[in-house]
Order: C-alpha cells, then structure tokens, then sequence
C-alpha cells in the first residue's frame, strides 16, 4: 500500500473510533412509548421541560425488617447506568447480595401532567416472579410543584404487587418545573398608572432644568409653572375652606372672650349697698 493510501486508511478509522466513542458516550434519553410520529407535542413540551432535571440523580433506601433492604436510583430520562446499556430509569438494588433490579425503562416513558404536577411512568422493567402474573415492573414517578426548589424529597410511597396485573412502584419528589408559569403580565390599571407616574417625574425634571439652565431661575421658581400651581393650591384651599366650614362665616363665636369691651360691661344687679359706709 502506498504512502498516501496508508495515511488515508488511518484517518479513516481514527474518524470511525472518533463517531464510535462519541455514540457511545452521548447518554440516551426519554422515548415514549408508541411511534415517533404519535407523539403529541405536549409529551415533548413536558419531556422538555424536565431536560434541567436529567443530569442529577436521586437515591432512596428503604429497609423492612432483614428480609428486604433496598436501595432505589432514578434519573430523569437518563440511564441510571450508561455503561450496562439496559435504558434502566429507575433501578433497584438489593444491598444484601447486590442483586440489580430494572424497575423502568426510559425507553418506555409516558408523561402527562396536571395545574401543579408531571407524572413519568416508566415502563417494561424486569418481569416479576411470583407476583402480578409474571408482568413486567413499571415505576411511577410524580412529580409536585415546589417552587425556588430545583428537586428535592425522593422518596418511594407504596409498592402495588398484590393484583394479578398493572402493578406498580409509586414514588413522588418535589420540583420547580412542575409548577405553572406564574403571570407577569399588568393589569391595566397598573400601565396607567405607571404611566402618569412617569410623565409626571419626566415633567418635574424637564422643567426644573430648564427654569435652572435655561431661564436662569434659582429657589422656588426653579419649579415649573410656578405661579400656576401657587394659584392653584389657593383655589384649593379656598374650596376646602368654603366646603369644609361647618358654619357661616359671619356666625358668632361659641364662646365669649375676656376683651376690654366686656371688662367695661356693669352688671344689671349691683352690689354696692352691702359696702360699708
């Protein structure tokens, strides 16, 4: 083989081990069940909107007794072991002898959610022995709002296995992207308000400097229309006088001073005779 040949061929297969060990390392991700052209966009909007949640895992113990001693992990749309290739979601495993159990796949997902929630149920994990009729295992996961919380409290709530079909393992954890997005919009009162606000303060600004740089007013008369709002604010509380008052002006007074006027005043029954003489 020529020189040249030989250099191609090693590009060629560095390239082929290159797109092999990028395949290999991109983890694998939600399929809801049913073919590609049957999912609904509001299965993809939901599988999108857990995406902030795929790259954490979440583990739970649980221990009955000495005869079970589990412990669970689960991923949101990811493989809890990427190397074994099994699309486990939601993985069993027994800490007494190590024994690994696929509850659900991730190749199986359904999602749906409500006003406040998601549910993701993962399906086709490992068949049961003695219960359920030997059907495969299926892990049901809901998640409630909880907002200013990424994810927390994972925890398993019941294990369904005594009906002869769609049993089931129930865990529940709480999150942020399971809650409603929160309306920012303004009422219309709340424009027109901030709008005269702004006006106003754009008034007061603009015409405080141009009576200051442009006209060359100093104190009070920096103000804008100065002796407008002066005579204004007369007019007002000349109204509020006028409208407040709660008598006629010209009413005398409820009470009688001690003016010079009175001090001159005799009474009409004097007392002189009972002086003595």
């Amino acid at each position: 083989m020529s020189p040249p040949c030989y250099t191609s061929a090693l590009l060629l297969v560095f390239v082929a081990l290159a797109v092999a060990g990028a395949e290999q390392s991109e983890e694998r991700s939600c399929d809801v069940v049913g073919d590609e052209s049957s999912e609904s966009q509001m299965e993809r909007a939901l599988l999108k909107k857990l995406e902030p949640l795929s790259h954490m895992r979440f583990n739970v113990t649980v221990e009955k007794g000495k005869t079970e001693n589990y412990v669970y992990h689960f991923r949101v749309c990811r493989e809890v072991n990427s190397t074994s290739h099994d699309f486990g979601g939601l993985v069993q495993t027994d800490r007494q002898n190590g024994k690994t159990t696929v509850i659900g796949r991730i190749n199986e997902t359904q999602v749906f959610n409500g006003s406040d929630w998601i549910m993701l149920i993962y399906k086709g994990g490992d068949s049961y022995g003695r219960h359920c009729s030997g059907e495969k295992r299926r892990a049901v996961i809901m998640i409630s709002c909880k907002r200013g919380v990424t994810a927390s409290s994972f925890s398993i709530i019941s294990e369904e296995r005594e009906k002869e079909q769609e049993c089931f393992y129930l865990f529940e954890m709480d999150s942020s992207v399971a809650c409603p997005a929160e309306n920012s919009h303004l009422s219309v009162g709340s424009i027109l308000l901030i709008t005269f606000v702004s006006l106003i303060a754009v008034y007061i600004i603009g015409g405080f400097l141009y009576q200051r740089l442009i006209v060359g007013a100093k104190g009070m008369e920096q103000i804008p229309h100065f002796a407008f709002w002066q005579d204004l604010g007369n007019l007002v509380a000349d109204g509020c006088d006028f409208v407040c008052r709660s008598k006629p002006r010209n009413a005398p007074a409820a009470y009688r001073g001690v003016g010079d006027d009175q001090l001159g005043e005799e009474s009409e029954e004097r007392d002189d005779h009972l002086l003595p003489m």
